[in-house]
Protein backbone atom coordinates (compact mmCIF):
# COMPACT_ATOMS: atom_id res chain seq x y z
CA UNK A 1 0.00 0.00 0.00
CA UNK A 2 1.58 3.27 -1.12
CA UNK A 3 -0.47 6.43 -0.58
CA UNK A 4 0.66 10.00 -1.16
CA UNK A 5 -1.57 12.50 0.62
CA UNK A 6 -1.22 16.27 0.67
CA UNK A 7 -3.15 19.48 0.01
CA UNK A 8 -3.43 22.40 -2.38
CA UNK A 9 -0.88 24.68 -0.75
CA UNK A 10 -0.14 28.35 -1.20
CA UNK A 11 2.47 29.53 -3.67
CA UNK A 12 2.31 33.09 -2.34
CA UNK A 13 5.62 34.87 -2.73
CA UNK A 14 6.70 32.47 -5.48
CA UNK A 15 6.10 28.90 -6.60
CA UNK A 16 9.31 27.89 -4.87
CA UNK A 17 7.50 28.30 -1.55
CA UNK A 18 4.93 25.62 -2.34
CA UNK A 19 7.14 22.58 -1.54
CA UNK A 20 8.11 24.19 1.78
CA UNK A 21 4.44 24.79 2.62
CA UNK A 22 3.74 21.16 1.79
CA UNK A 23 6.55 20.04 4.11
CA UNK A 24 5.11 22.16 6.91
CA UNK A 25 1.85 20.18 6.94
CA UNK A 26 3.44 16.75 6.65
CA UNK A 27 2.38 16.24 3.04
CA UNK A 28 3.70 13.58 0.70
CA UNK A 29 2.01 15.25 -2.28
CA UNK A 30 0.69 18.70 -3.09
CA UNK A 31 -1.14 20.90 -5.57
CA UNK A 32 -0.40 24.52 -6.43
CA UNK A 33 -1.13 27.31 -8.88
CA UNK A 34 1.98 28.11 -10.93
CA UNK A 35 0.69 31.69 -11.44
CA UNK A 36 -1.98 33.95 -9.96
CA UNK A 37 -5.13 32.02 -10.84
CA UNK A 38 -7.27 35.20 -10.85
CA UNK A 39 -5.26 36.89 -13.60
CA UNK A 40 -4.96 36.03 -17.27
CA UNK A 41 -1.35 37.08 -17.71
CA UNK A 42 1.62 36.56 -15.42
CA UNK A 43 5.27 37.38 -15.88
CA UNK A 44 7.41 34.44 -17.02
CA UNK A 45 9.01 32.27 -14.38
CA UNK A 46 12.52 33.48 -13.60
CA UNK A 47 15.32 30.94 -13.70
CA UNK A 48 16.20 31.60 -10.06
CA UNK A 49 12.60 30.79 -9.10
CA UNK A 50 12.65 27.61 -11.17
CA UNK A 51 15.94 26.53 -9.59
CA UNK A 52 14.64 27.32 -6.09
CA UNK A 53 11.45 25.33 -6.73
CA UNK A 54 13.44 22.29 -7.84
CA UNK A 55 15.77 22.56 -4.85
CA UNK A 56 12.89 22.90 -2.39
CA UNK A 57 11.03 20.02 -4.03
CA UNK A 58 14.10 17.81 -3.59
CA UNK A 59 14.40 19.00 0.00
CA UNK A 60 10.76 18.04 0.65
CA UNK A 61 11.29 14.49 -0.59
CA UNK A 62 8.14 14.80 -2.71
CA UNK A 63 8.45 13.37 -6.19
CA UNK A 64 7.37 15.41 -9.26
CA UNK A 65 4.76 12.76 -10.12
CA UNK A 66 3.03 13.48 -6.80
CA UNK A 67 2.63 17.18 -7.58
CA UNK A 68 -0.65 18.17 -9.22
CA UNK A 69 -0.60 21.78 -10.47
CA UNK A 70 -3.99 23.36 -11.20
CA UNK A 71 -4.61 25.84 -13.99
CA UNK A 72 -6.39 29.18 -13.64
CA UNK A 73 -10.14 29.11 -12.98
CA UNK A 74 -10.51 31.81 -15.65
CA UNK A 75 -9.75 29.31 -18.40
CA UNK A 76 -12.71 27.78 -20.25
CA UNK A 77 -11.57 25.42 -23.01
CA UNK A 78 -15.18 25.06 -24.20
CA UNK A 79 -16.10 28.75 -24.35
CA UNK A 80 -18.75 29.49 -27.02
CA UNK A 81 -17.24 32.87 -27.97
CA UNK A 82 -14.23 32.51 -30.25
CA UNK A 83 -12.26 35.46 -28.85
CA UNK A 84 -12.61 34.23 -25.26
CA UNK A 85 -11.94 30.66 -26.37
CA UNK A 86 -8.66 31.65 -28.01
CA UNK A 87 -7.69 33.60 -24.89
CA UNK A 88 -8.33 30.47 -22.81
CA UNK A 89 -6.36 28.29 -25.21
CA UNK A 90 -3.34 30.61 -25.10
CA UNK A 91 -3.45 30.78 -21.30
CA UNK A 92 -3.72 26.99 -21.06
CA UNK A 93 -0.67 26.47 -23.26
CA UNK A 94 1.22 28.92 -21.05
CA UNK A 95 0.22 26.86 -18.00
CA UNK A 96 1.54 23.69 -19.66
CA UNK A 97 4.82 25.43 -20.45
CA UNK A 98 5.17 26.53 -16.83
CA UNK A 99 4.74 22.93 -15.68
CA UNK A 100 7.39 21.85 -18.17
CA UNK A 101 9.79 24.51 -16.86
CA UNK A 102 9.29 23.24 -13.32
CA UNK A 103 9.76 19.63 -14.54
CA UNK A 104 6.30 18.65 -13.32
CA UNK A 105 4.39 15.87 -15.03
CA UNK A 106 0.73 16.90 -14.86
CA UNK A 107 -1.62 19.87 -15.23
CA UNK A 108 -5.05 19.52 -13.61
CA UNK A 109 -7.94 21.51 -15.12
CA UNK A 110 -11.72 21.77 -15.23
CA UNK A 111 -12.85 20.77 -18.73
CA UNK A 112 -15.11 23.73 -19.54
CA UNK A 113 -18.62 25.21 -19.58
CA UNK A 114 -21.01 25.72 -22.49
CA UNK A 115 -22.61 28.86 -20.93
CA UNK A 116 -25.79 28.37 -23.00
CA UNK A 117 -28.96 29.47 -21.22
CA UNK A 118 -31.99 27.37 -22.16
CA UNK A 119 -35.34 28.00 -20.45
CA UNK A 120 -36.50 24.79 -18.76
CA UNK A 121 -40.01 25.55 -20.03
CA UNK A 122 -38.74 25.20 -23.60
CA UNK A 123 -40.39 22.04 -25.05
CA UNK A 124 -37.06 21.20 -26.71
CA UNK A 125 -35.06 21.83 -23.54
CA UNK A 126 -33.44 18.37 -23.33
CA UNK A 127 -32.54 18.26 -27.03
CA UNK A 128 -31.02 21.74 -26.91
CA UNK A 129 -29.14 20.94 -23.71
CA UNK A 130 -27.70 17.75 -25.19
CA UNK A 131 -26.65 19.63 -28.32
CA UNK A 132 -24.98 22.37 -26.25
CA UNK A 133 -23.13 19.82 -24.14
CA UNK A 134 -21.91 17.73 -27.07
CA UNK A 135 -20.76 20.80 -28.98
CA UNK A 136 -18.89 22.05 -25.91
CA UNK A 137 -17.25 18.65 -25.35
CA UNK A 138 -16.05 18.72 -28.96
CA UNK A 139 -14.60 22.20 -28.47
CA UNK A 140 -12.84 21.10 -25.26
CA UNK A 141 -11.29 18.12 -27.04
CA UNK A 142 -10.16 20.35 -29.90
CA UNK A 143 -8.65 22.80 -27.39
CA UNK A 144 -6.74 19.96 -25.75
CA UNK A 145 -5.50 18.60 -29.08
CA UNK A 146 -4.25 22.06 -30.02
CA UNK A 147 -2.51 22.43 -26.67
CA UNK A 148 -0.83 19.04 -27.06
CA UNK A 149 0.34 19.94 -30.56
CA UNK A 150 1.67 23.30 -29.33
CA UNK A 151 3.66 21.49 -26.62
CA UNK A 152 4.57 18.37 -28.59
CA UNK A 153 8.10 18.29 -27.17
CA UNK A 154 6.64 18.14 -23.65
CA UNK A 155 5.51 15.16 -21.61
CA UNK A 156 3.17 17.12 -19.32
CA UNK A 157 -0.15 15.30 -19.09
CA UNK A 158 -3.47 17.15 -19.37
CA UNK A 159 -5.42 15.88 -16.36
CA UNK A 160 -9.17 16.48 -16.66
CA UNK A 161 -11.03 17.00 -13.39
CA UNK A 162 -14.58 15.76 -12.96
CA UNK A 163 -17.03 18.47 -11.89
CA UNK A 164 -20.15 18.67 -9.75
CA UNK A 165 -22.17 19.79 -12.77
CA UNK A 166 -22.92 23.18 -11.26
CA UNK A 167 -24.25 25.69 -13.78
CA UNK A 168 -23.18 24.66 -17.28
CA UNK A 169 -19.94 22.97 -16.19
CA UNK A 170 -19.25 19.76 -18.06
CA UNK A 171 -17.34 16.74 -16.82
CA UNK A 172 -19.90 15.73 -14.20
CA UNK A 173 -20.60 12.43 -15.95
CA UNK A 174 -18.03 9.71 -16.51
CA UNK A 175 -19.39 9.65 -20.07
CA UNK A 176 -18.22 13.26 -20.55
CA UNK A 177 -14.67 12.33 -19.53
CA UNK A 178 -14.69 9.28 -21.80
CA UNK A 179 -16.07 11.31 -24.73
CA UNK A 180 -13.26 13.86 -24.43
CA UNK A 181 -10.54 11.24 -24.06
CA UNK A 182 -11.84 9.36 -27.10
CA UNK A 183 -11.23 12.47 -29.22
CA UNK A 184 -7.70 13.14 -27.96
CA UNK A 185 -5.17 12.20 -30.62
CA UNK A 186 -2.23 11.51 -28.27
CA UNK A 187 -3.76 9.61 -25.38
CA UNK A 188 -0.35 9.36 -23.68
CA UNK A 189 -0.81 13.03 -22.79
CA UNK A 190 -4.22 12.77 -21.08
CA UNK A 191 -5.44 11.70 -17.64
CA UNK A 192 -8.23 12.22 -15.11
CA UNK A 193 -8.44 13.61 -11.57
CA UNK A 194 -11.48 12.58 -9.53
CA UNK A 195 -12.76 14.96 -6.86
CA UNK A 196 -14.77 13.06 -4.23
CA UNK A 197 -17.06 16.02 -3.47
CA UNK A 198 -17.78 16.59 -7.16
CA UNK A 199 -18.31 12.87 -7.72
CA UNK A 200 -20.78 12.66 -4.86
CA UNK A 201 -22.87 15.72 -5.70
CA UNK A 202 -22.90 14.71 -9.37
CA UNK A 203 -24.73 11.53 -8.34
CA UNK A 204 -22.00 8.93 -7.82
CA UNK A 205 -22.35 7.46 -4.34
CA UNK A 206 -19.25 6.26 -2.45
CA UNK A 207 -20.63 6.14 1.11
CA UNK A 208 -21.07 2.37 1.45
CA UNK A 209 -18.92 -0.54 0.36
CA UNK A 210 -21.53 -1.55 -2.22
CA UNK A 211 -21.98 1.90 -3.76
CA UNK A 212 -18.24 2.64 -3.65
CA UNK A 213 -17.47 -0.53 -5.62
CA UNK A 214 -20.34 0.13 -8.02
CA UNK A 215 -19.14 3.69 -8.70
CA UNK A 216 -15.52 2.76 -9.28
CA UNK A 217 -16.41 -0.27 -11.40
CA UNK A 218 -18.45 2.12 -13.51
CA UNK A 219 -15.46 4.45 -13.81
CA UNK A 220 -13.25 1.54 -14.86
CA UNK A 221 -15.73 0.49 -17.54
CA UNK A 222 -16.62 3.90 -18.94
CA UNK A 223 -13.39 5.89 -18.57
CA UNK A 224 -10.66 3.35 -17.76
CA UNK A 225 -8.63 3.07 -14.57
CA UNK A 226 -5.41 3.66 -16.51
CA UNK A 227 -6.41 7.30 -16.86
CA UNK A 228 -6.74 7.98 -13.10
CA UNK A 229 -3.76 10.19 -12.27
CA UNK A 230 -4.85 12.03 -9.14
CA UNK A 231 -7.68 12.67 -6.69
CA UNK A 232 -9.04 15.58 -4.70
CA UNK A 233 -10.08 14.33 -1.28
CA UNK A 234 -13.01 16.42 -0.01
CA UNK A 235 -16.18 15.93 2.00
CA UNK A 236 -19.31 17.74 0.79
CA UNK A 237 -21.54 20.38 2.36
CA UNK A 238 -24.11 19.73 -0.38
CA UNK A 239 -26.46 16.77 -0.60
CA UNK A 240 -25.98 13.70 -2.78
CA UNK A 241 -26.89 14.39 -6.40
CA UNK A 242 -27.44 18.12 -5.79
CA UNK A 243 -24.88 19.17 -8.45
CA UNK A 244 -23.64 21.85 -6.04
CA UNK A 245 -19.90 22.32 -5.47
CA UNK A 246 -19.35 23.02 -1.77
CA UNK A 247 -16.37 21.35 -0.10
CA UNK A 248 -16.32 20.42 3.58
CA UNK A 249 -13.73 19.16 6.06
CA UNK A 250 -13.37 15.39 6.20
CA UNK A 251 -16.04 13.62 8.24
CA UNK A 252 -18.03 16.81 8.70
CA UNK A 253 -20.08 16.61 5.53
CA UNK A 254 -22.54 14.43 3.68
CA UNK A 255 -19.99 11.83 2.56
CA UNK A 256 -18.55 10.74 5.91
CA UNK A 257 -15.41 8.81 6.83
CA UNK A 258 -16.20 5.40 5.33
CA UNK A 259 -15.60 6.57 1.75
CA UNK A 260 -12.14 7.87 2.67
CA UNK A 261 -11.35 4.61 4.49
CA UNK A 262 -12.22 2.73 1.29
CA UNK A 263 -9.92 5.00 -0.74
CA UNK A 264 -6.99 4.70 1.66
CA UNK A 265 -7.23 0.90 1.50
CA UNK A 266 -7.77 0.66 -2.25
CA UNK A 267 -4.57 -0.29 -4.08
CA UNK A 268 -6.01 1.30 -7.22
CA UNK A 269 -5.27 4.69 -5.64
CA UNK A 270 -1.63 3.86 -4.93
CA UNK A 271 1.16 6.10 -6.22
CA UNK A 272 -1.02 9.05 -7.30
CA UNK A 273 -1.41 12.43 -5.58
CA UNK A 274 -4.34 12.51 -3.14
CA UNK A 275 -4.96 16.20 -2.56
CA UNK A 276 -7.02 17.85 0.15
CA UNK A 277 -9.03 20.91 -0.86
CA UNK A 278 -11.05 20.96 2.34
CA UNK A 279 -12.19 24.28 3.74
CA UNK A 280 -10.07 24.66 6.89
CA UNK A 281 -6.39 24.66 6.03
CA UNK A 282 -5.45 24.98 9.70
CA UNK A 283 -6.43 21.34 10.22
CA UNK A 284 -4.78 19.93 7.10
CA UNK A 285 -1.96 18.33 9.15
CA UNK A 286 -4.59 16.55 11.28
CA UNK A 287 -6.60 15.51 8.22
CA UNK A 288 -3.49 14.08 6.57
CA UNK A 289 -2.66 12.08 9.70
CA UNK A 290 -6.30 10.94 9.99
CA UNK A 291 -6.28 9.63 6.42
CA UNK A 292 -3.07 7.64 6.98
CA UNK A 293 -4.56 6.27 10.21
CA UNK A 294 -7.37 4.75 8.14
CA UNK A 295 -4.97 2.35 6.44
CA UNK A 296 -5.56 -1.18 7.68
CA UNK A 297 -2.22 -2.77 8.44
Amino acid sequence: MSKFVGAHVSASGGVDNAPLNAMAIGAKAFALFTKNQRQWVAKPLEQKTIDAFKANLEKSGIQPKHVLPHDSYLINLGHPEIEKLEKSREAFIDELNRCEQLELEKLNFHPGSHLVKIPKKDPEYMDKLMHAELHCLDVIAESMNRAIEATKDSNVKLVIENTAGQGSNLGYKFEHLAYIIDKIEDKNRVGVCIDTCHMFTAGYDIRTRETYDETWNSFDTIVGREYLMGMHINDSKAKFGSRVDRHQSLGQGEIGWDAFRFIMNDTRMDDIPLILETIDETIWPEEIKALYALIER
